[in-house]
């Protein structure tokens, strides 16, 4: 029975610091600070409050940051997964602003000279430069006479 008791003291401490921070996200929604839509932000800051009371709302822990960047590489084919777990490991150039319309998120990654797809085949002889049809144009057809 004291269990409980200290449960209940506890908990409007804690549903108090659950209402702060969702009053904070709903201001920094209405001051447009986070650069979502209002609505998708106000509806984000009340799911976010309604996990916390749930005590199912956490920043999750490094173990379940590597877990899960481990899973989402092991579900692509296996040519894909080194250079997946190096764009989730390396170091990452970040420009741009979700405001000002994106992110671009610029990983490196070397391919060793010679592999495979890497060099573009040499235009076929008497081709002059630039003047390739594009890839699956057919020439024209020769004209009626």
């Amino acid at each position: 029975m004291l269990a409980a008791g200290a449960a209940q003291a506890a908990d409007p401490i804690g549903r108090a610091g659950i209402q702060a921070q969702y009053e904070q996200d709903v201001a920094a929604c209405k001051n447009g600070s986070t650069g979502q839509e209002r609505t998708a932000c106000m509806r984000e800051a009340g799911a976010a409050r309604q996990e916390a009371n749930r005590q199912r709302l956490s920043d999750g822990t490094t173990e379940q940051h590597q877990q899960n960047m481990m899973d989402r590489c092991n579900r692509l084919p296996a040519d894909s997964r080194q250079d997946c777990m190096t764009q989730m490991t390396s170091p990452t150039q970040v420009r741009g602003s979700v405001q000002g319309g994106g992110v671009l998120r610029e990983t490196v990654i070397q391919v060793p000279a010679g592999t495979a797809g890497t060099v573009p085949p040499p235009p076929p002889p008497g081709a002059a430069p630039g003047m390739a049809p594009a890839p699956g144009m057919a020439p024209p057809p020769a004209p009626m006479r």
